[in-house]
C-alpha cells in the first residue's frame, strides 16, 4: 500500500486506476501503478511517500520516496497541450547528454514513455539536495557578501554552460541556424492561438523583433528559462544543479542571458510577471547591470545588442504568460492563483518589452 502525503494538492493524487477514472479531472499521480513501475526498475520495497515541489507553472516535479531510495518524479501537466510541448521524454535526454559532459544536472535514472502508468511520459531523477532562491534568502545565504556571491555563482554557470563543446550527443539538441528566427516566428504564430483579446503592442513587437534579428555570433546550448528559480545551490557560492530543461536547444547563447536580466528583480524598476526573484532587489545584490558585466568578463561576449534579447526574453514570455491566463479563463486551471494577475501583467509586460526594443533600436542609430 501506498503513504499519500497529504496537503493542498490531496485531489491531485489517487490510489488507483478507478479512482483516476472517477476523478472530475486527471490526477497528477495514480499510486498504484506507479509502485508498479518502480519495482520493474528495482526500486526496494516500502511504503510510497511523496510532495509536491518547485513553483512551477507549467510541468510539474514530485519528490518521491520508497525503500529508502529518493527521487524527483518530473511530468508535464494536465492535458490538454499541443503535442510538441512539455516533452519529458526529450528533456530528459537533454539532461543526460548534458549530465555526460559535466553540466550540473540530476542524474536520470529513467525515462517512462508507457501511457498506462501516470497518462502522459516522465522522468526519475536523483534527488539534489539543495536551496532555491526566490522570495527570500534561506538560512546561511544571509551572510556578508553572499548575494553577491549567489548572483556570481548563477552568471558564472550560465557562462561555463556556454562553453560546452557541440559534440557527440549535445550536438543532437538542436538546430542552431536560425535560432533567433524560427524563435521570432513561431512566437508570433502562437500568439493568436493562445489569446482571446485584443493587445496590439504584441503584433507590432513581433513585426519589430523580425526586422531587427542580430546576427548571432556564435552557437552553444541554450537552457532556455534560465533564472534564479530554476537553480539549486549547494552554498551561497556553489550551484548543486541546474533545472527544467524542457526548452534546452542549441542557439544563441545570449537568448539566455537577456532572459536572465528580464526574470531579474531590481530595484527601482518596473515589476512584471516575470519578475521571479523579487529577492534580488533587495540590499546587497548586484544590479543588471553589474550581472551583465560579470557575464561579459567571463564570455568576451559583444552585449551591444542585449537590449534586444531582452525585448524577445519579455515578448516571449508575454505569449507564455497570455496562454496560461486563457486556460485560467477556459476553466483549466481553477486553482491558479498566478493566472488572475495577467489580465494587467500581460499587457504591462508587452509594454516593457517594446520599452526595451527601443533601446535596442536607439543603440543601433
Amino acid at each position: 500500500m501506498s503513504a499519500l502525503v497529504t496537503g493542498p494538492d490531496r485531489a491531485d493524487v489517487v490510489q488507483d486506476a478507478a479512482e483516476a477514472a472517477a476523478a472530475p479531472r486527471p490526477p497528477l499521480l495514480v499510486l498504484d501503478p506507479l509502485q508498479r513501475y518502480l519495482d520493474g526498475l528495482g526500486i526496494p520495497a516500502g511504503t510510497l511517500a511523496w510532495r509536491r515541489i518547485g513553483d512551477g507553472q507549467a510541468n510539474v516535479t514530485y519528490e518521491v520516496r520508497r525503500g529508502g531510495e529518493r527521487m524527483v518524479l518530473r511530468r508535464g501537466p494536465r492535458p490538454p497541450f499541443p503535442p510538441s510541448a512539455h516533452d519529458m521524454v526529450r528533456e530528459a535526454r537533454v539532461v543526460a547528454a548534458l549530465g555526460a559532459v559535466g553540466v550540473r544536472v540530476p542524474r536520470v535514472r529513467a525515462v517512462c514513455d508507457d501511457l498506462a502508468v501516470l497518462g502522459v511520459p516522465f522522468y526519475l531523477m536523483d534527488y539534489v539536495e539543495g536551496e532555491v532562491v526566490t522570495t527570500s534568502l534561506p538560512p546561511g545565504f544571509d551572510g556578508p557578501g553572499a548575494a553577491t556571491a549567489l548572483v556570481h555563482a548563477a552568471v558564472d554557470t550560465l557562462a561555463d554552460l556556454h562553453q560546452v563543446p557541440l559534440e557527440g550527443e549535445v550536438a543532437g539538441l538542436g538546430r542552431p541556424a536560425g535560432y533567433l528566427d524560427r524563435q521570432v516566428r513561431r512566437f508570433a504564430q502562437l500568439w493568436p492561438v493562445n489569446t482571446r483579446r485584443s493587445v496590439p503592442v504584441v503584433d507590432r513587437l513581433a513585426e519589430r523583433l523580425a526586422a531587427t534579428v542580430p546576427r548571432s555570433a556564435r552557437a552553444t546550448v541554450v537552457h532556455g528559462d534560465y533564472r534564479l528559480g530554476n537553480l539549486l545551490f549547494a552554498a551561497p557560492d556553489r550551484l548543486a544543479a541546474v533545472l527544467d530543461w524542457e526548452m534546452a536547444t542549441l542557439g544563441d547563447p545570449l537568448a539566455d542571458l537577456g532572459y536572465l536580466v528580464a526574470t531579474y528583480s531590481a530595484a527601482g524598476e518596473v515589476r512584471t510577471p516575470m519578475d521571479l526573484t523579487p529577492v534580488t532587489a533587495g540590499p546587497g545584490f548586484p544590479s543588471r547591470a553589474g550581472l551583465v558585466e560579470r557575464y561579459a568578463a567571463r564570455t568576451g561576449a559583444d552585449l551591444e545588442n542585449l537590449a534586444w534579447y531582452e525585448a524577445l526574453a519579455l515578448w516571449k514570455s508575454t505569449i507564455f504568460c497570455e496562454a496560461i491566463y486563457t486556460r485560467w479563463l477556459d476553466g483549466q486551471r481553477p486553482d491558479d492563483t498566478f493566472a488572475p494577475g495577467l489580465a494587467e501583467g500581460v499587457p504591462l509586460m508587452a509594454d516593457v518589452a517594446a520599452q526595451a526594443l527601443s533601446r535596442a533600436e536607439e543603440g543601433r542609430r
